[in-house]
């Protein structure tokens, strides 16, 4: 059985970089060979849900700018699955969630930077799913128990989002985690460990500091979807969990 992952994907600059978290990302990856990967992407936002339907190599999307040269010559050339994005989205019509298919999509920064660190050789094919933020937080954890069970199939579902993700207040030159930061992280893990999933969906009232950790959702909402496939027995068992640059947060989970 393969766990629900979710997944830091952090600064693009992690395509590059040889760090602590990009050596937990290669470590990780050869812990899983899944046969396929379905991820949700918060650099992807659709009212209506949408699963990237092909069976030909992606494009790697660069949706970022002003970075060094080379973050514009790396490609991940992973292959997509009709028949698992078929299986995907028969799931998600069976559970009342309205889904359509792109044929065009290549993969972004969300998907491919971790990818390309888990699975260099771009040889398990990719299904990647757009997320809705302005979902509440039970439609969230409704498209995610569709999806449940899985991982007994050996498809790895991963959240690729940021639990604490202002990128406004970035500190360039910190290398201590904000106080306030470590605090919501803590909140949520608590609640999760709790299985308080109400207070989890109001985390935007609830949560200390939440205005700071989270002033849009995109990148919260892929947390919500992966714990909602792993079904009601919510046992989150922290991989990893670092800071950069003050306040983002790279916690991974797996459930």
């Amino acid at each position: 059985m393969i766990p629900s992952l979710f997944l830091a994907h952090g600064s693009p600059m992690l395509a590059i970089q040889e760090n602590d978290y990009a050596k937990f990302l290669r470590e990780l990856g050869s812990t899983y060979t899944p046969q396929a990967i379905v991820i949700f992407t918060a650099h992807w936002e659709r009212e209506t849900l949408t699963v990237t339907y092909t069976d030909d190599a992606y494009e790697t999307i660069y949706d970022y700018y002003g970075f060094p040269e080379e973050m514009y010559q790396i490609t991940y050339p992973a292959k997509g699955s009709k028949a698992i994005a078929d299986k995907i989205i028969a799931r998600l019509q069976a559970g009342g969630i309205p889904v359509q298919k792109d044929l065009k999509r290549g993969l972004d920064h969300g998907s491919w930077v971790l990818l390309q660190k888990m699975y260099p050789a771009a040889n398990i094919p990719v299904i990647q799913v757009s997320v809705n933020p302005f979902l509440k937080g039970e439609e969230q954890l409704k498209i995610g128990r569709c999806l449940q069970g899985l991982g007994l199939e050996d498809i790895l579902i991963i959240g690729s989002g940021v639990t604490v993700h202002n990128l406004r207040i970035l500190n360039w030159d910190q290398t201590t985690p904000e106080p306030w930061a470590v605090q919501f992280d803590d909140w949520l893990l608590e609640k999760m460990q709790q299985g308080d999933l109400e207070s989890l969906m109001q985390y935007d009232r609830l949560a200390p500091h939440a205005s700071l950790a989270v002033p849009r959702p995109e990148h919260f909402v892929p947390l919500l979807i992966t714990l909602g496939s792993a079904g009601d027995e919510v046992c989150p068992q922290t991989i990893h969990r670092s800071y950069e640059l003050g306040s983002l947060s790279y916690l991974s989970l797996a459930f």
